[in-house]
C-alpha cells in the first residue's frame, strides 16, 4: 500500500469538490480544475477531507494510488491559493517582455525567441530580467517554466543563462594561464 496515498486531502474553505464517477472537479477562487481517476482508484469525500482509495484486489497499482493522491492534492491547492514560479535571467543584454499571448526572450541568439503562453498561466516580467509565472495548474506551470529555462540553460563557467530563483549553479574553473 502507498503511504502517501493513504493520507487524506484537507479541503480548504471556499473550495468545492464534486465527484462524478471517476472524475473529480475542484472549484475555488483561482478557477476550476478536473482530473479523471483510473479504474483502480475511487474517491470519497466527507466533511473536510477527500480520500483517494485503492480498490480491493488492485494492490499492484499502489504506485498509482500515491501519484493520483498527490495530483488531486495539487489540484485542490491550485484552485485555493495557486502556484508561482520565478525565473531570473543573468547575462549582458538578456531581456524578456510579454507581447499579448507571447513571451519574447532576448537571450543572445541571432533571432528573437517567442514562446506562446499556455492557457491558465499568467506571466509578468519585472526589471526586464525577472520572469514570474502564476497559475492554478502545477503541471502546466512547471512545464512552461522548464521550456523557458531550456532556451538558455545556465552555463557552468560564467553562470549566464536562465535559472530558477534560488537555484545553485556550480561553477567550473576555467583554463589558467600557463606558467613557465
Amino acid at each position: 500500500m502507498s503511504r502517501k496515498g493513504k493520507q487524506p486531502i484537507s479541503i480548504p474553505k471556499g473550495v468545492e469538490i464534486s465527484i462524478s464517477g471517476q472524475k473529480i472537479t475542484a472549484k475555488g477562487p483561482k478557477g476550476t480544475l478536473e482530473r479523471e481517476l483510473p479504474a483502480q482508484l475511487t474517491a470519497k469525500k466527507d466533511e473536510q477531507n477527500l480520500l483517494i482509495e485503492l480498490n480491493e484486489g488492485q494492490e499492484e497499482y499502489s504506485n498509482l494510488h500515491g501519484l493520483f493522491r498527490s495530483l488531486v492534492a495539487n489540484m485542490v491547492a491550485g484552485v485555493s491559493s495557486g502556484f508561482e514560479r520565478r525565473l531570473e535571467m543573468i547575462g549582458v543584454g538578456y531581456r524578456a517582455s510579454v507581447q499579448g499571448q507571447l513571451l519574447d526572450l532576448l537571450i543572445g541568439l541571432s533571432h528573437p525567441t517567442k514562446l506562446p503562453i499556455p492557457k491558465g498561466v499568467e506571466v509578468k516580467v519585472e526589471k526586464n530580467t525577472m520572469i514570474i509565472l502564476t497559475g492554478n495548474d502545477k503541471h502546466t506551470l512547471g512545464q512552461f517554466a522548464a521550456v523557458i529555462r531550456s532556451k538558455k540553460r545556465p552555463e557552468p563557467y560564467q553562470g549566464k543563462g536562465i535559472r530558477y530563483v534560488g537555484e545553485y549553479v556550480r561553477k567550473k574553473a576555467g583554463k589558467t594561464a600557463a606558467k613557465k
